[in-house]
C-alpha cells in the first residue's frame, strides 16, 4: 500500500482549539468508517494555515474521495517515496 502526504490549506488551522481538532478528527474517522478499509489515516501535523496528513491507501483517487466526502480539502497529494530519520545515517 502506498503512503501519501496530503497538504490541506485551512485558514487558521494552527489556531484551532483542542475541541475543534477533536471534532475534525471525529468527522474524518466517521467518513473513513464508511469507506474502504484500505484507506487509513496515520497522523497529521497542524502548522500555520495548513494541515499535513499522512495516509495509507491503494490509490490517490481514494484520498480524493475521502476529501470530497469529509469536506476537508486535499490541495496537494504526494506519494511518499521514503521515510528517513537520524537512524538512517547508521550503516
Amino acid at each position: 500500500m502506498t503512503q501519501y502526504l496530503i497538504e490541506r490549506e485551512i485558514a487558521g488551522a494552527g489556531d484551532m482549539s483542542e475541541q475543534a481538532l477533536r471534532d475534525a478528527s471525529k468527522h474524518s474517522n466517521s467518513v473513513l468508517a464508511r469507506m474502504s478499509p484500505e484507506i487509513q489515516w496515520v497522523h497529521s501535523y497542524v502548522a500555520g494555515d495548513k494541515i499535513y496528513c499522512i495516509y495509507n491507501a491503494p490509490s490517490e483517487q481514494l484520498i480524493r474521495e475521502h476529501a470530497e466526502k469529509s469536506g476537508f480539502p486535499a490541495n496537494k497529494i504526494t506519494p511518499v517515496s521514503a521515510v528517513i530519520d537520524p537512524s538512517t545515517a547508521n550503516e
